[in-house]
């Protein structure tokens, strides 16, 4: 059998080689015929809520506030985020979630307060951005319906409420490592009050 650089040599050879090597290359990055395109725009790379040094830099950050926090009866962070969101919706909606909490939270006063709030907020925020491409799809008006209740929430627990959704931020950190990685851990961080 002739080796592919002899093939590629000759005419024929070339286009050999082309339609039997290159051609798959180039077809399985192109996304397949029906197939949403945002799915993509959806996702991060496990890696990201893999690195130790960020997960416990946002663990000891949330482990802070949530001493001060003297609310134990109201929860920012939970299920109810994803009431009669679809799944495909998800990761939009803690995009979304997530980039109220750096702008209305972790980018305000309280950065003087807490230790490793500047990191996270950048951490927290480079995410968002690597998910700038990413839209919901279908209606928006759960969505939007189910943010308002959380930043209603935190607005009526006043001060209390910058510090809950501090103290949430662990929550936070493994819903949007859940709902925007392709192999979603099974369960979820249960957290006690």
């Amino acid at each position: 059998m002739a080796s592919l650089h002899t093939l590629a040599n000759s005419f024929p050879g070339w286009v050999f080689f082309c339609c039997c090597c290159c051609l798959p290359l180039l077809t399985s990055s192109l996304p397949l015929k029906g197939a949403p395109s945002a799915h993509h725009a959806c996702r991060l790379r496990k890696i990201h809520f893999q690195q130790p040094y960020i997960r416990n830099r946002t663990y000891t950050l949330a482990k802070t506030a949530s001493a001060s926090d003297k609310d134990t009866d109201n929860r920012l962070i939970g299920q109810q985020l994803f009431v009669n969101i679809r799944e495909n919706n998800r990761c939009y909606m803690m995009k979304r979630v997530v980039e109220l909490v750096v702008k209305d939270v972790l980018l305000t006063e309280v950065k003087s307060q807490y230790p490793y709030v500047e990191e996270v907020a950048q951490f927290l925020a480079s995410l968002t951005s690597e998910l700038s491409s990413c839209q919901f799809s279908g209606k928006r008006d759960h969505i939007e319906k189910n943010l308002k209740q959380m930043k209603n929430k935190m607005e009526q627990l006043g001060e209390n409420g910058k510090t809950k959704a501090i103290g949430e931020l662990d929550l936070l950190f493994d819903y949007m490592e859940n709902a925007c990685t392709d192999a979603p851990k099974k369960g979820g961080n249960k957290k006690k009050n």
